[in-house]
């Protein structure tokens, strides 16, 4: 019987006619996925490795993308990343259990292979202890409920995963800065391409053509979007009120916000923001380098990866 590559577990396996490895129904890496021609020996990586790149798999099924394809491009970056907090670890576990399920109520078999090696690659994990860790923290939230080997999904367990699911999803990226002519050049040749780079679609709200009351249209893409950049650059008149309170809203809404700042600039920063670790920059290219790496460091690579050079 034919096996996963990566894992060595049951899953289907063929070529295709431009020497593209097809594997589907692979459980133990999260579902069906493509291996490019020359693409180096998946099976030689280590356990943290191999879970690190099944990680990134279930990212881009997460992100729209049912069948990914690794490159070596891919397994490099991959690799490099990251590993999951606890936290995200029990709550990919959740999405899959929700995944798994086709009504409500209904209760999935703990000791079933197919559901075992599918929490593996949805948990991040490796030893049998590990699911049962995330396991536990999902019971103790109240977002599962176990019978025996028998799992089931809450109600406050969809309700988790319906408040995520707008910036799980979402290839958006929210851009706070300051608005002025003097930073056309830093927006351009900075922040747009180091989130272009890392995959993703900035939007910033003065760009956007379509607006109506602007408070309201910047709440709603924030809502929409990913993660958010903010970049705290300041000029004569002093700091930018509004780059302060959308950081705040949307960490408030515990989406994800990546700081940055002129390097000059950083004895200005207010005490409230200071204890955050901001990217410092002193030219765009700079700030474009620096910012994809932060971006795939933190977030995972969006949807739209380039392999152009920062």
């Amino acid at each position: 019987m034919a096996t996963d590559p990566i894992w060595n577990t049951p899953a289907k396996v063929h070529k295709c006619t431009s020497r593209i490895l097809h594997i589907e129904n692979s459980q133990r890496a999260g579902g069906d996925y493509e291996i490019a021609p020359d693409t180096r020996d998946v099976a030689t990586l280590d356990d943290t490795q191999k879970v690190l790149l099944t990680s990134w798999l279930v990212d881009q099924r997460l992100q729209g993308i049912p069948c990914p394809r690794i490159t070596n491009d891919i397994v490099k970056h991959a690799i490099a990343r990251q590993p999951l907090s606890a936290r995200k670890r029990a709550e990919r576990l959740l999405q899959f259990m929700a995944n798994q399920s086709s009504r409500l109520g209904e209760e999935l078999d703990s000791d079933r292979n197919d559901f075992q090696n599918g929490a593996y690659a949805w948990s991040a994990s490796v030893r049998r202890d590990e699911v049962i860790s995330c396991l536990e923290y999902l019971d103790k939230q109240g977002w599962i409920q176990s019978y025996y080997r028998f799992l089931t999904v809450t109600v406050e367990g969809y309700n988790r995963l319906e408040a995520q699911a707008v910036n799980i999803i979402s290839e958006q990226a929210f851009v706070a800065m300051w608005f002025n002519t003097a930073m056309d050049k830093v927006y351009e040749n900075g922040l747009k391409l180091g989130i272009e780079y890392a995959g993703y679609k900035p939007i910033r709200i003065d760009k956007k053509l379509d607006v109506n009351k602007i408070d309201d249209e910047i709440l709603a893409e924030i809502r929409r979007s990913r993660f958010l950049v903010a970049d705290f650059t300041q000029g004569d008149d002093g700091a930018r009120g509004g780059v302060y309170f959308e950081a705040g809203f949307a960490l408030g809404r515990d989406i994800p916000v990546i700081f940055t700042c002129r390097h000059d600039m950083e004895n200005k920063l207010h005490f409230d923001t200071r204890q955050y670790a901001h990217i410092l920059w002193n030219t765009p290219k700079d700030l474009r380098k620096n910012l994809r790496n932060r971006i795939i460091a933190r977030i995972g690579e969006g949807p739209h990866l380039t392999n152009a050079n920062p």
